[in-house]
């Protein structure tokens, strides 16, 4: 495969788990800090933080997975 295709593969999981992270953890972290307090930009923060964080440790599992199974070829 080329590299662009592999690159645009690989964004795209990452936008997939980021955006299921924050879904589904928004309803965790109003639940936790209350809606007034989740505004707040140290809990936003640290929210996208282990969004981003999480988002980059699953794509990186899937993508050597894809490889392993050698779907992708890189």
């Amino acid at each position: 495969m080329d590299k662009k295709w592999i690159l645009l593969v690989a964004v795209l999981i990452f936008i997939m788990f980021t955006f299921l992270f924050l879904r589904l953890g928004s309803t965790f972290f109003k639940k936790e800090y209350g809606t007034k307090m989740k505004n707040h930009w140290p809990i936003r923060f640290s929210n996208w933080q282990a969004a981003i964080f999480y988002g980059v440790v699953l794509t990186a599992m899937s993508m050597f997975l894809l490889k392993w199974t050698n779907v992708l070829t890189f």
